[in-house]
């Protein structure tokens, strides 16, 4: 057999030599491509994009945590404080440190009156929160629940007493109407924050001016708030406060209210619904304003319980309504000077005019008769009787001659129809009618009858008593306009910064001297035996110049009487009354509405009388405190 010899292969160490030096040559470029890539990216990060990683990484160590500040202070003319922060407690835990926390909330339960329910909705909300974060338990403590606590706080661990500040009336329902309130920021006032771009100005805040002064000059009482700069751990827990920017508290309002006078109109109006504005007419500031009847605006700040709105809601008497800015009545007789003033200025009647008054008029060629109040009529009327007495016959004419266009415009210009810019938001501007109004609203035509009710102030004309108010002044001015106000003066750096009154341009006419005719025929009416407001002023230690009115509710058929006893006391007549004084000098101007009080004069007047006497009168003394002292004397 043959056999053959295995051939053996011989090893090129060279080619393995360069094969191997071509892999490392590779491997070496692969690695120090990767080294370059990973250098460019640690460049990129540790240079390029190093702003933008510090501020990633302050963001998530570093906290802005806002600090709201304290709202100013609200004084009246005198100093008086009207609107306050008060401290208020509340018991904060925070669950962590706690322990059993239900078994604590068990026993917390025995110190304060939690119910039941109060009890779980606290449960519900620790089960859910962090549990390093104060929580609070109860909103509001009592300073003897305080004391209480503060002697039992060592068998409470986690548990504290958080003080701050909160909203207060001292004055309670006196002041609502003008004062306002705040309350809790609800969806609609973060809506508005978020649209006036003012989200860090509330950042930190509960709450908000709702209405009145409080609402009007919100950005003013509100504040600047603080920052805190606290430092906090990957969990979001607080380890320090690295800075801290103090807050900026909101500016004290000194108003042009006299507390004193406000309170007085209360009490001369208590259980009456009812409005009374009291102004200064050297410049349009409000002594007192005064809507019956009202409501306690505490009840809103810490938020109000729903049986209590409900009740507030639902109760007839509208007590949520300023009846002095918002209360739409028919003007009735205290319109009666402008009216005459404005014949005087187109010439449709002089100072002599004279017309006789049966008791009724009738328009040329028409059945129907307008009845006089007086039903035997007063006989021949001049100026000075038909404002002095309030002839109806007389400006029944006055308005047939003069016509409602003409009406419309004089009115106009004494603010009727108009907002009068006072400095809160809830205000009507009544209704001065013109033909294109009844046009638009009813579809119908101006008829001369809509005119003549027009002249004794009824019919489709309504005001309110602010608006009431402000025309008397314009007439006690003789044509000078102030805007009413209530800012007298603002707090800057620790001191009151007076404000200038707003003044518009004034009511010219071209016959200048039909002022002091009105005037005259409205001093004439408080001093004049015959006059409306004789009875209750001739006696008074001042000469002034009034105007009584009794203002029909509804409508009477023109042989129907009218029996107050026989009418359903909200359908009775409102009386009204406006009025300044001194009539040499004038500082105080007065405008009433009583609702379904009947004659004005009776009524009304009274209550103008006692106030006039307190604003003017050194020595006058109230109806109560005469009866203390002889209460006291008999004792």
């Amino acid at each position: 057999m043959k056999r053959y010899k295995q051939r053996v292969a011989f090893r090129d160490h060279a080619a393995e030599a360069a094969l191997f030096t071509r892999r490392a040559i590779v491997g070496f470029l692969f690695v120090i491509a990767l080294v370059g890539l990973l250098l460019t990216n640690l460049y990129n990060i540790q240079v390029n994009d190093h702003a933008a990683y510090q501020t990633r990484s302050n963001d998530n160590r570093i906290r802005l945590i806002p600090v709201a500040p304290n709202r100013g202070l609200i004084y009246d003319r005198h100093g008086k404080l009207l609107a306050d922060n008060r401290p208020v407690y509340s018991l904060e835990v925070i669950p962590e440190q706690a322990g059993d926390l239900d078994a604590q909330l068990d026993a917390i339960s025995t110190f304060f009156p939690l119910s039941a329910d109060r009890l779980e909705q606290v449960r519900q909300r620790l089960r859910v929160s962090r549990r390093f974060k104060a929580q609070t338990v109860i909103p509001q403590l009592s300073e003897t629940d305080v004391a209480a606590f503060s002697v039992n706080q060592h068998r409470f661990p986690g548990f504290y007493v958080e003080a701050g500040l909160e909203r207060f009336y001292p004055h309670g329902a006196s002041l609502t109407h003008l004062l306002g309130y705040v309350a809790r920021i609800n969806n609609n006032d973060q809506i508005r924050i978020e649209q006036e771009g003012e989200r860090a100005r509330y950042a930190a805040s509960r709450n908000i001016g709702k209405q009145g002064i409080e609402r009007f000059y919100e950005r003013t009482l509100h504040g600047e708030p603080g920052m805190q700069e606290v430092e906090v751990n990957n969990r979001g827990r607080i380890v320090r406060t690295v800075n801290a920017a103090p807050t900026e508290a909101g500016q004290d309002l000194q108003l042009t209210l006299d507390l004193g006078l406000q309170q007085h109109a209360e009490r001369l109006i208590a259980g009456r619904r009812g409005a009374i504005v009291a102004m200064d007419p050297r410049d349009g500031g409000i002594l007192a304003m005064v809507s019956s009847p009202s409501y306690d605006p505490n009840l809103f700040v810490s938020g109000i319980s729903s049986n209590d709105y409900s009740r507030l809601l639902n109760d007839n008497n509208r007590p949520l309504i300023n009846r002095a800015t918002q209360g739409q009545y028919a003007p009735a007789s205290t319109v009666k000077p402008h009216l005459a003033l404005l014949g005087l200025e187109k010439g449709h009647v002089t100072p002599k005019t004279k017309i006789w008054d049966p008791g009724w008029w009738q328009i040329p060629g028409v059945d129907r008769r307008y009845r006089d109040w007086k039903r035997w009529g007063h006989g021949w009327v001049d100026l000075n009787k038909a404002i002095a007495q309030s002839c109806d016959p007389y400006f029944y004419e006055l308005a047939y001659n003069t016509g409602i266009n003409d009406i419309s415009a004089f009115m106009y210009e004494f603010g009727f129809g108009q907002g009068t810019g006072v400095d809160i938001l809830e205000e009507s501007s009544g209704n001065m009618p013109t033909r294109d109004w009844k046009q638009i609203r009813y579809k119908e035509p101006w008829y001369i009858g809509d005119t003549i009710s027009v002249g004794i102030g009824q019919g489709y004309w309504t005001a309110t008593p602010l608006q009431l108010a402000l025309s008397t002044t314009i007439l006690a001015n003789s044509g000078r306009r102030f805007v009413p106000h209530f800012l007298k003066a603002l707090s800057v750096e620790e001191q009151l910064e007076e404000q200038l009154p707003q003044e518009r341009p004034p009511l010219e006419l071209e016959r200048p001297e039909s002022w002091q005719h009105i005037q005259q025929a409205m001093y004439l009416t408080a001093h004049r035996p015959g006059g409306s407001g004789y009875r209750q002023f001739n006696d008074a230690p001042y000469k002034s110049a009034v105007k009584t009115g009794t203002g029909q509710v509804f409508g009477l058929a023109e042989d129907a009487d009218y029996d107050d006893e026989e009418v359903a006391e909200h359908l009775r007549d409102n009386a009204l009354f406006v009025g300044y004084a001194p009539f040499d000098d004038p500082q105080i101007v007065i405008a009433i509405v009583l609702e379904n009080a009947g004659w004005g004069g009776a009524n009304a007047g009274p209550v103008a009388r006692a106030l006039f006497d307190y604003h003017l009168d050194p020595d006058y003394i109230a109806p109560w405190d005469r009866v203390d002292e002889l209460v006291e004397e008999t004792e």
